[in-house]
């Protein structure tokens, strides 16, 4: 296998294309896999684990990547796509461009048992149907994350950068944050600095917002809204760098008075960010950490949106969840993202806020260093 040199998202030198095939193989064998089918798609957020097999960047359409518990691994693309992406970014040799992908694999695994990577979400129906029956399909989305959340120090330069990146985003986004301004013309210089510095299409930004101090809990794409003195607004920033790794950091903004709910959950967030440090070592479950997170939260009544966090990595949400299914282990390396979604009784208010964390053996550590607080647009960068 050839090291990959090219300095945009996907490029690795041997020995860590090695180690990565070498991780979803021990659980392949662990789970008496014959091989792995990861399905990645354009769907933002959702291509990066063919880029983690790969190399590869999805820039339209979908890919299949499929690794054999022995053998050398083939990636599968769509014909029409073969002039869309850069093909000779990619570390494996057998590439493949066929008219429907799932007849040429299933031809590939014929009677045998093969974990799926995106089965319920991205694998296109049409495959599916080619692949059902021809062999035993098991959806394996939990045990590939699993099997990739530690990261390695070249990841983890990645996930820096990345933090960087989306650190550096919410400063922009405040320096242009200003009563009077659309929501749209706030975000503006935002996406422009994080296209600027390599994220390309990898962002997913949104907003919450709402009037007098509180903002209503419903994500939505800014618009052409003004935001007004007493307003909430609550950028929700989430990117990927030049090196795929997904990170979400961001605060709060209110150039007025937060209201009483919002000053009540920001006391629970100060109690989060306070505990998170211990909650987030390693030896810790994802469970014990999501109680001890969701603590000052549900102490005072609070509901919460979704999980208080998951795995991130270079596909934006990753198995374990931080949340009261999840028993998972937490171990160094593993890289967080964490942003409780406290919503009022009503469900008139909200607070939401997020930081990407690293957990070590000495506790969790928050990438980013920005100050746990309801900005009110006036900070400059320390």
């Amino acid at each position: 296998m050839e090291a990959v040199t090219d300095v945009q998202a996907g490029a690795a030198p041997a020995e860590e294309a090695e180690r990565r095939y070498r991780l979803i193989r021990e659980a392949m064998e662990a789970d008496e896999l014959d091989a792995v089918l990861v399905a990645g798609s354009e769907y933002t957020g959702f291509e990066g684990a063919v880029t983690y097999l790969s190399g590869f960047v999805i820039v339209h359409r979908y890919a299949y990547v499929l690794l054999p518990r022995e053998g050398e691994p083939a990636i599968v693309f769509p014909r029409e796509a073969r002039y869309v992406g850069e093909h000779g970014t990619t570390w494996i040799g057998d590439q493949v461009f066929v008219d429907r992908p799932g007849d040429w694999i299933a031809d590939r695994v014929r009677g045998k048992r093969v974990g799926v990577y995106g089965l319920d979400y991205v694998m296109t129906v049409r495959d599916h149907a080619a692949l059902d029956g021809a062999a035993e399909l098991a959806g394996w989305d939990v045990a590939f994350d699993l099997a990739r959340a530690v990261k390695s120090e070249l990841e983890l330069e990645s996930v820096r950068e990345s933090v960087r990146i989306n650190t550096e985003g919410f400063w922009v986004f405040l320096d242009s944050f200003e009563p009077g301004k659309s929501e749209r013309e706030i975000l503006a210089p935002c996406e422009e600095y994080f296209v600027s510095q390599g994220c390309g299409r990898w962002t997913m930004d949104m907003v919450l917002d709402g009037p007098g101090g509180a903002a209503l809990p419903e994500f939505k794409i800014a618009g052409t809204r003004p935001v007004e003195t007493a307003d909430m607004l609550l950028p929700s920033l989430e990117i990927a760098g030049p090196g795929g790794h997904w990170v979400e950091v961001s605060r709060a903004i209110c150039a007025g008075e937060p209201s009483d709910e919002t000053k009540r959950m920001l006391e629970a967030y100060e109690e989060y960010y306070a505990s998170a440090p211990d909650a987030l070592r390693a030896g810790t479950t994802a469970r014990e950490a999501h109680r001890a997170v969701a603590k000052g939260f549900v102490d005072r009544g609070f509901h919460l949106g979704h999980v208080t966090g998951h795995s991130i990595g270079m596909t934006m949400i990753e198995f374990p969840k931080i949340g009261e299914a999840d028993e998972t282990v937490l171990e160094s390396g593993m890289v967080l993202s964490m942003h409780p979604h406290a919503i009022s009784v009503d469900g008139g208010a909200c607070l939401y806020m997020q930081d990407t964390w690293l957990v070590t053996d000495g506790g969790g550590v928050p990438l980013a260093g920005l100050e746990m607080k309801i900005y009110d647009g006036t900070e400059r960068r320390p």
